[in-house]
C-alpha cells in the first residue's frame, strides 16, 4: 500500500477541484483555419495586390501570405499554413497522416516535411515534390473537417502510429483516447482497426504503442516523458494521482511510488504568459501547490518537453528526487528521440 504522509489520504486516479491548468483539447489544437490569411494569385490580380515583393512569401505555387507574420510562426503553425495552402489549390483532395492530424488537432512535433494525401484509386504511392500521395488495399474512412476531406480520426491515429518515432506515436495515441485532451476513441478500437488491416508496416511499433497508451495522459509532453522515463530505466509512474493536504486537493502528473516522489511535465502555455496578471496568479498558485506537496514529504521533480527530449535534464531531475532505476537503460529507444526524417530541420525565428 502507498504511504500518504501525515494528514494525507491515499492518492486516487481522478479529476478533482484543484489549482492546476486545464489540458489543451484536440479541438483547441485543431487548425481548422489557416494560421494566417492566404491569398491566391488570382485574388491578388483581382484586388491589384502585389505578391512578388518582400512583403509576401509564397506558401505554395500560387498561394501567398504576409512574409513577416509567416516568419514568426512556430514550426507546427508553418506546417498548418502549408496544409491549408495545399487545400486551397487542391480542393476535394483527401489529406492523411500529419496533414490530417493538423485538422484533427493531434499533436505534431516540429514542421512535417511533406503534405500527405490518400488516393484509393492509385495502384502505387508516389511523391510529387513535397506531396506524398499514398494508397493502400486497406480502405480509409473519409470525413470532413472545416470542409476539407481528411482520413477519419481512427485511421489517422493508426496510420501515424505505424510511422512516427515511438514517443511521438505514444503522444498521438494518448491524445486520441484521453478524455482530458478531448479524445473520443478507445484503445480497443485502435487495436481492432490495426489488426483488421492487411498492411504489416510498423506492426512492432503499433504493438509497443498500444501496450503503453494511457487515457490519463493530459499532454503530449507527459506522453513523451513517460517513454523517456521508461527508456532511462526508472520505475513506471502512476499517472494523475490526487492528494489531499491542508484542505486542498492537488493533482500531479506523475507519482513514483517507491520514493513517494512527484513529477511534473511543464507546458508553458498553462501559465498564460501573454497576460502578465494571470501569469503571476498561475505562478503563485503553482508555487503554493508545490510547497504544500513538499511539506507533506514528497520530493518534487520538474521538467518540460525539451528537457524530456534532451533526456539528461529529465533524468537528473528524477535522480535528485531519489526515483530508483529498476531496469537497464534502453539506448535504442532513447536514440529515436533525435530529429525524425519526417520533419524539417528547425529554422530560426
Amino acid at each position: 500500500m502507498l504511504s500518504t504522509g501525515a494528514g494525507g489520504r491515499a492518492p486516487v486516479t481522478a479529476i478533482a477541484a484543484q489549482t492546476r491548468r486545464m489540458p489543451l483539447l484536440l479541438a483547441d489544437r485543431a487548425a481548422t483555419r489557416a494560421p494566417l490569411p492566404l491569398i491566391t494569385s488570382a485574388e491578388a490580380r483581382a484586388l491589384r495586390l502585389p505578391v512578388s515583393g518582400a512583403a509576401c512569401t509564397r506558401v505554395r505555387r500560387g498561394v501567398y501570405a504576409d512574409a513577416a507574420a509567416a516568419a514568426r510562426l512556430t514550426p507546427w503553425a508553418r506546417y498548418a499554413l502549408r496544409v491549408h495552402a495545399f487545400a486551397v489549390t487542391h480542393p476535394g483532395t483527401m489529406l492523411c497522416l500529419e496533414s490530417a492530424a493538423v485538422l484533427h488537432g493531434l499533436p505534431l512535433f516540429g514542421e512535417a516535411r511533406d503534405i500527405h494525401v490518400f488516393d484509393a484509386e492509385r495502384t502505387s504511392s508516389r511523391r510529387f515534390g513535397d506531396v506524398c500521395v499514398h494508397t493502400s488495399s486497406d480502405p480509409r474512412e473519409s470525413v470532413e473537417r472545416a470542409g476539407i476531406p481528411v482520413t477519419s480520426l481512427l485511421d489517422t491515429v493508426v496510420d501515424l502510429c505505424r510511422v512516427l518515432p515511438p514517443a511521438q506515436a505514444l503522444a498521438v495515441a494518448d491524445a486520441a483516447i484521453s478524455p482530458a485532451q478531448g479524445g473520443t476513441l478507445d484503445l480497443d478500437r485502435l487495436r481492432e482497426r490495426s489488426a483488421d488491416q492487411v498492411s504489416r508496416r510498423g506492426v512492432a511499433r503499433l504493438a509497443w504503442t498500444w501496450a503503453r497508451a494511457d487515457g490519463l495522459a493530459e499532454s503530449p509532453g507527459e506522453s513523451v516523458s513517460r517513454a523517456v522515463i521508461r527508456w532511462c530505466g526508472f520505475e513506471d509512474p502512476v499517472l494523475q494521482p490526487v492528494f489531499g493536504y491542508e484542505g486542498v486537493d492537488d493533482r500531479v502528473d506523475f507519482l513514483f511510488p517507491s520514493a513517494r516522489a512527484l513529477g511534473e511535465s511543464d507546458g508553458w502555455g498553462k501559465y498564460d504568459l501573454h497576460d502578465a496578471a494571470r501569469a503571476e496568479q498561475h505562478l503563485r498558485n503553482e508555487k503554493r501547490r508545490e510547497d504544500r506537496l513538499r511539506r507533506a514529504g514528497h520530493p518534487f521533480a520538474r521538467w518540460d518537453l525539451a528537457d524530456a527530449v534532451r533526456v539528461d535534464p529529465l533524468a537528473t531531475a528524477l535522480q535528485r528526487a531519489d526515483v530508483p532505476l529498476v531496469r537497464t537503460r534502453d539506448r535504442g529507444g532513447l536514440a529515436t528521440l533525435g530529429r525524425s526524417p519526417r520533419t524539417l530541420a528547425s529554422r530560426p525565428r
